[in-house]
């Protein structure tokens, strides 16, 4: 009788979950900065198996060393451009994207008060045009007084 309780036990499902998904500690890389990474892992891969297929061409003295050592040269170049290319493309999209838009960000607060410098300074100089217009018209017409017309 033990034992059957003992089987029972064992063949009850278990309701724990697989896995448990946790909060990323950081954000996902923006996409053209993920298609830029993806592209410079896989060329980086494709030529460290070129030079490790150099190297062992190489010390069998295969005629196949020399256009592999040839071309584990230029995709070096390659995967330097590569890797440049993430960074530029990280660089390019702080840039036009970047501006966090939290209380405490310092650069939303610069934004607010440029754009409050500007808004004052349009109004200043739409003050003083409207004043200049006035001015070329009242040299024209006469001031009435109490804003009567008298033809005496």
């Amino acid at each position: 009788m033990e034992f059957a309780t003992a089987n029972t036990a064992l063949r009850q499902p278990d309701n724990r979950a697989l896995w448990v998904e946790e909060p990323a500690r950081r954000r996902r890389l923006p996409d053209p900065v993920r298609v830029a990474a993806v592209r410079a892992v896989l060329i980086i891969s494709v030529t460290l198996i070129q030079a490790v297929v150099a190297f062992l061409c190489a010390m069998a003295e295969s005629w196949l060393a020399f256009p592999m050592v040839i071309s584990s040269v230029v995709s070096t170049v390659v995967a330097t451009w590569a890797a440049l290319d993430v960074w530029v493309t990280r660089q390019v999209w702080n840039q036009r994207y970047g501006v966090v838009s939290v209380p405490s960000s310092t650069a939303r607060a610069l934004r607010r008060e440029r754009h409050r410098t500007r808004r004052q300074e349009r109004a200043t100089e739409r003050n003083q045009r409207r004043i200049g217009r006035e001015g070329r018209r009242g040299a024209a017409v006469a001031p009435l007084s109490a804003g009567r017309l008298s033809h005496r």
